[in-house]
């Protein structure tokens, strides 16, 4: 009768099973266990405790540096530059009294030629008729009568003028100058007379030829520079209303949303424009670096 032979505990021997003793498992065990000893003598050797410390502050004061240069060569996506500007719109959105050069702008969409003129109407409409027979007339009565005139129309002058100025209007109202002012600046009906046209592509032989545009009729106010400067005035009132209130969590989501969107068009912009004179002249005139356009923004 042949011998009989064990086939399962062959199988443990080459296998590996918990049954026989396996080398590798030793091993395993062997380094979790000298480095969970590692980890204890480290956590309660003090001069190991100074080396890991040192460690972690040089490699965060070396992120810090990195940090530094990265946003000193690229910029910041948010603040801009103070251009003119940028310095006009800042010092319409102050609370405090306009200065002097920024006399002209008013609220409720006037000027200070349309209300010079709509003042000088209304003085001719209600001044005082002179007698036609001069032979009654009284001249004294009349001079004071021009007098009584003359001063109510100041003190009607001086009210309206104090219903327009700007001081005397919301947040919201600065704003929409701002955006009147972003239209005059940058809209094309301006700019296609001040700025050289872009570097025009070779047209091929076979190209069509498309007639010529009809002249733009009003001020321009859906170009994509218009826009980015009208939400570079969005952003500059958010960001100037987060300074004080840092727990506002709905519009910091909507300072993002707003300039993730300035940053779309802005590179829609650079790749039109091909970085001509348009492109120039719109990041030097709103004072906006590189960090406005390029790369991932994250704030």
């Amino acid at each position: 009768m042949p011998p009989r032979i064990s086939v399962q505990s062959t199988l443990k021997a080459f296998t590996g099973s918990s049954y026989g003793y396996n080398p590798l498992t030793a091993a395993n065990t062997s380094i979790r266990a000298a480095s969970s000893k590692t980890q204890v003598r480290r956590k309660h050797d003090p001069f190991m405790m100074a080396q890991a410390r040192q460690r972690k502050a040089a490699n965060v004061s070396r992120q810090k540096v990195l940090a530094e240069e990265r946003e000193s060569s690229l910029g910041d996506p948010v603040k801009s530059r103070p251009t003119p500007f940028i310095q006009e719109i800042t010092a319409i959105h102050t609370e405090s009294h306009i200065p002097s050069t920024l006399n002209a702008d008013l609220n409720y969409y006037l000027n200070s030629k349309e209300l010079d003129a709509a003042l000088g109407f209304s003085k001719d409409l209600t001044e005082p008729l002179q007698a036609v027979d001069r032979d009654i007339a009284d001249p004294q009565a009349e001079k004071e009568a021009v007098d009584v005139h003359s001063k109510e129309h100041q003190n009607a002058q001086e009210a309206i003028n104090r219903i327009v100025n700007l001081n005397n209007g919301n947040t919201k109202d600065r704003v929409r100058l701002n955006i009147m002012k972003c239209i005059e600046t940058f809209g094309r009906h301006y700019t296609d007379s001040v700025l050289p046209p872009k570097p025009s592509a070779v047209a091929h032989e076979s190209a069509p030829v498309h007639p010529e545009r009809a002249p733009r009729v009003g001020p321009d106010t859906g170009s994509p520079e218009v826009q980015a400067a009208i939400l570079t005035v969005k952003i500059m009132n958010l960001s100037r209303h987060l300074e004080s209130a840092n727990k506002d969590k709905h519009n910091k989501r909507n300072l993002q949303l707003l300039i993730h969107k300035r940053q779309k068009l802005l590179q829609y912009i650079r790749k039109k424009e091909r970085r001509g004179p348009r492109w120039q002249n719109l990041m030097e005139t709103l004072g906006l670096s590189d960090a406005a356009w390029k790369g991932e923004i994250a704030l």
